[in-house]
């Protein structure tokens, strides 16, 4: 028996030697259900019956290989196992992040000599970075951020001479950093880890929040001396001394002025509220609005007797009850929602009960005979994804106009405003309603003529009700208001072609809520000044990952739970793309996008 066993591997490795044996797809998945078995995750489940592993959650695969493995998020989790993601030797694109992977990593790592993009991030890997990451010459992009890796920072680095990307934050790396130097290093992060010593000056020109969370000096942080640790000063205890006792005594001084203030204000107290990311100081007992320097603060054509300078009322639209007169909206009980481009916006709470917010406009930049003949058009649009204007009240430099209250806020600061809990309310079926009843939306405004636009759409102007349903607001406001002071696209939203914010075609509609939906998908706020890039806005970053191939990263993690709607998304990208194509002619028109929402929303 053993002369035949012998026998047997003699023959397997002499046909290995001498035959061109070329792993196939059917090698791939073997690969694949290897690794299933060897971790814990509820996204593996793998329909095993189909023939090929390539319409299988996460896989993607070219010339009949497998090109890209991306199980992000997934609840993956115990150690990766040794000769298995390795044997897929045409991988492009490993993506692993957000999971609960632990342990070191496997050693044939270093046989995916054609990797480009590594995505680790967000596990609890631990040990030293092993040294088969230095043998990835190809590698690209580097993502080791969010982990438990510890030891120095190896100078092997400099052999990853493509690498445009490397994030070690967030890890327990010690020592200095080497001098690294990547010829086209675009994004670097080692914060919040246990490095110390001097940043090299090839790494000068990063930002500080690339080195915050060590113990690091020099250019960006604070310089170093001369054995390149952090410059301190020393004080005598005299000078000790004399510093507490100037502190104390500015202490005191600081008690006795804010004890003289509140013997002032009759012990009245104040709290910090946030609205919409800004930080209003409102009576915590709120007052009548027409309290004299309250009501001067809310509404100043008012005045103080709750009737208007100029004695002229509000103009209603439609059926709105007339359950108010200009005297009850000025003596309601107002609180500061937040200020926008176009104005003040307030909740006024009325004796009743009624709830209504408030817009009091900014300078408005048009004759009174053309801002009527705007606000009447506005007013008498009628659509259950637009926000009413019920009434508004125009007296020179006063004008106020009211709608109805939105409970649930906007868009954006649910989706940006905490991540942790509002985002996690967006699930795939929730954005395609929102993205629909604003694509509506929009489609009735522009259906009311070929000249007749919103001119302002943005995630903060789709306010949403109880049950999510999406209300556009501030609908032709762009058109009254001054216009904005810098004419390039500094808010994000805005197509290239507008150089005047009072100038918004239809098609510089069609755009804005391209972007839009870029930020529904993407998680990111088109505002945000760095988009992985300095300067790349999200239409030109998505259209960079996409053509570079690596698609599922763009998707807000908290959509790639939902393992059912991947090819919906991929289709409303498609669609989010075209909205916001470079040039206008190119773009669809809202009707036909509201129609390919509505086909997704409802499969």
């Amino acid at each position: 028996m053993t002369y035949y066993h012998s026998l047997s591997c003699a023959i397997i490795v002499f046909s290995l030697l001498f035959t061109d044996v070329k792993p196939d797809l059917a090698a791939d998945k073997a690969v694949l259900l290897a690794l299933r078995t060897a971790v814990r995750g509820r996204t593996l489940l793998w329909n095993t019956t189909e023939s090929s592993p390539c319409i299988w959650v996460g896989v993607q695969c070219r010339n009949h290989r497998i090109s890209e493995l991306r199980l992000p998020g997934m609840g993956l989790a115990g150690k990766l196992p040794e000769n298995t993601i390795g044997n897929l030797s045409q991988l492009v694109t490993l993506s692993l992040r957000f999971n609960a992977l632990s342990g070191s990593l496997p050693s044939d790592l270093s046989s995916l000599g054609n990797l480009r993009n590594l995505y680790l991030q967000s596990n609890q890997f631990s040990g030293p970075i092993p040294t088969f990451i230095f043998s990835l010459k190809n590698l690209v992009r580097l993502s080791l951020a969010s982990n438990n890796f510890s030891g120095p920072i190896s100078s092997d680095f400099n052999k990853l001479n493509r690498l445009g990307t490397l994030y070690l934050e967030k890890n327990q790396l010690s020592g200095q950093i080497p001098n690294l130097d990547f010829p086209g290093l675009v994004q670097f992060n080692v914060s919040d880890n246990l490095l110390s010593g001097s940043i090299p000056e090839k790494l000068s020109s990063k930002p500080e929040s690339a080195f915050s969370g060590n113990d690091l000096c020099g250019r960006p942080l604070t310089s170093c001396n001369g054995n390149g640790t952090k410059s301190r000063v020393k004080f005598s205890i005299g000078a000790i001394a004399g510093i507490i006792g100037g502190f104390v005594v500015v202490i005191l001084v600081i008690l006795v002025i804010l004890f003289l203030v509140c013997r002032r204000r009759g012990g009245k107290k104040e709290e910090v509220r946030v609205f919409r990311s800004s930080e209003v100081v409102i009576p915590k007992e709120k007052k009548n609005v027409v309290d004299e320097d309250y009501l001067s603060a809310a509404y100043p054509g008012s005045n103080g007797k709750g009737e208007s300078v100029s004695g002229k009322k509000l103009v209603y639209f439609g059926k709105t009850e007339k359950g108010f007169d200009l005297e009850d909206l000025l003596r309601a009980s107002a609180e500061v929602l937040g200020k926008g481009t176009f104005g003040t916006a307030y909740k006024a709470i009325f004796d009743s009960g009624t709830v209504v917010a408030v817009k009091r406009l900014k300078e408005v930049a048009v004759p009174e005979k053309v801002y009527r003949e705007k606000i009447e058009c506005v007013g008498k649009m009628d659509h259950e994804n637009l926000v009413p204007l019920r009434a508004y009240y125009y007296s020179g430099g006063e004008n106020l106009l009211v709608y109805d209250y939105m409970p649930m806020g906007s868009l954006s600061a649910l989706l940006h405003g905490n991540r942790g809990a509002g985002s996690t309310l967006l699930n795939w079926k929730v954005r395609t309603a929102i993205a629909l009843g604003a694509a509506r939306g929009i489609a009735y405004i522009h259906s009311q003529g070929p000249t007749v636009t919103h001119g302002n759409i943005k995630s903060s102007n789709i306010l949403l009700t109880t049950s999510y349903q999406a209300r556009v607001s501030d609908i032709g406001l762009a058109q009254l208001v001054g216009p904005n002071t810098s004419p390039n696209r500094v808010n994000g939203y805005r197509a290239p072609e507008v150089t005047d914010a009072r100038k918004v075609s239809q098609k510089g509609d069609v755009y804005s809520f391209g972007v839009l939906l870029l930020e529904l998908l993407t998680g990111k706020a088109p505002t945000h000044a760095l988009l992985n890039e300095e300067g790349v806005d999200l239409p030109r970053w998505v259209q960079s990952i996409v053509r570079e191939e690596w698609t599922a990263e763009i998707f807000d993690v908290e959509l790639l739970r939902f393992q059912h709607a991947e090819e919906g998304m991929v289709q409303l990208l498609q669609l989010a793309i075209s909205c916001s194509a470079q040039y206008p002619d190119t773009r669809p028109p809202m009707t036909e996008v509201a129609l390919k929402i509505e086909e997704l929303h409802t499969k």
